[in-house]
């Protein structure tokens, strides 16, 4: 990203040669005037520097911590913008750039500081862009993280010209005494779900896949309450806030996994320990409509669908039996559906789920 300051300094800043090999250097000074804002808004205490600096600069809080641990992750949204190219609706897919990072470092119970982005593109529209970053922005305001850098880069004849690829990365911190790493898990922790907004980011080659895109993709559903294509659009949920709150409430946190793609069955038993299993049983919490619609259309065997997708739980937290309703109540306040869908046994299986 480019500051103010630079991009006054490049105002004279041009390339008719490169324009015509397709890459508009001034295109990219439109973007940056366009997002100015929204990045600020991000800004927490701990930024230093500004928008264009060759490096994004973040000063943590270490006040009270003994051993603070660095936790990041990285992450991309998939196949899954092809459903935004198809809306011309770009304004969400950032919130699930962001989603996917942060939830996955919360998992640890680290606090995300601060987050980068990279945006490849055939050709560089800046109201696009623009429309990109607004979503950046909006999830790393609930994540409450800060947008220090980023990426840019226009990529003629790499990418079709309407079409680009968004990618993230996080970082967050936790003091070791409170970082969560499944040390305490134990036989008879009961396992809670939260409630995922739909599809998540995850799955989205095989929807693709199963529902053709016709017509009925563009009309609006009953059944959905929405069109097809706006279901499987909305924006990944975020945990962080959540999961902080849960952790300020007292509950003895053992173990989370952020249920992201291979479903059930490859991020539950990541949570595990040697010797022990999750058991779930899916009936306390409700399906939604957009997994129904997925597998009857594809006639997607049952297991499957749970060995690919998240079929409505998006986050799932391992706590003592004894903390189980002070969790669920904490989740809950923090504006959550949180259920209560099975527990840690003895076992090598990873986890059994009960369909």
């Amino acid at each position: 990203m480019i500051s103010e300051e630079v991009f006054l300094l490049h105002t004279n800043s041009k390339s008719d040669s490169y324009a015509a090999a397709g890459v508009d250097v001034t295109a990219g000074y439109q973007v940056v005037d366009r997002i100015k804002p929204l990045v600020k808004s991000t800004y927490i205490d701990g930024v230093l520097g500004s928008i264009g600096d060759f490096g994004g600069q973040f000063a943590p809080n270490l006040t009270g911590m003994t051993r603070p641990i660095l936790v990041s992750g990285t992450d991309g949204v998939g196949t899954k913008l092809k459903i935004a190219f198809l809306l011309d609706k770009h304004d969400t897919v950032g919130i699930d750039c962001v989603a996917m990072c942060v939830n996955d470092i919360i998992c640890c119970g680290a606090k995300p500081q601060f987050f980068l982005d990279y945006i490849a593109c055939g050709k560089n529209i800046p109201s696009r862009i623009e429309q990109i970053v607004t979503g950046i922005a909006d999830g790393c305001r609930q994540s409450g993280c800060a947008l220090i850098g980023g990426e840019t880069a226009e990529m003629p004849g790499f990418y079709p010209i309407d079409e680009y690829d968004l990618a993230g990365f996080t970082v967050g911190i936790v003091d070791e005494p409170e970082r969560i790493d499944g040390s305490k898990l134990a036989a008879g922790d009961v396992l809670i779900g939260l409630a995922s907004s739909g599809v998540h980011s995850n799955g989205y080659s095989l929807v693709r896949k199963t529902l053709n895109i016709s017509e009925t993709f563009y009309q609006h559903s009953d059944e959905l309450g929405c069109t097809l294509g706006e279901a499987l659009l909305v924006p990944t949920r975020i945990y962080v806030r959540a999961i902080q709150a849960l952790v300020a409430s007292g509950a003895d946190v053992h173990a989370i996994s952020h249920i992201t793609g291979g479903g059930f069955y490859e991020n539950v038993p990541r949570m595990m320990r040697p010797g022990l299993t999750a058991r779930i049983d899916v009936s306390p919490f409700p399906l939604p409509r957009i997994f129904d619609i997925i597998r009857k259309t594809g006639d997607i065997p049952v297991r499957d669908m749970y060995n690919t997708f998240n079929m409505g739980i998006g986050m799932m937290i391992a706590v003592p039996a004894a903390d189980a309703d002070k969790a669920i109540a904490a989740l809950q306040a923090a504006g959550e559906q949180a259920y209560l869908i099975g527990s840690v046994a003895a076992g090598d299986a990873g986890v059994e789920v009960q369909l």
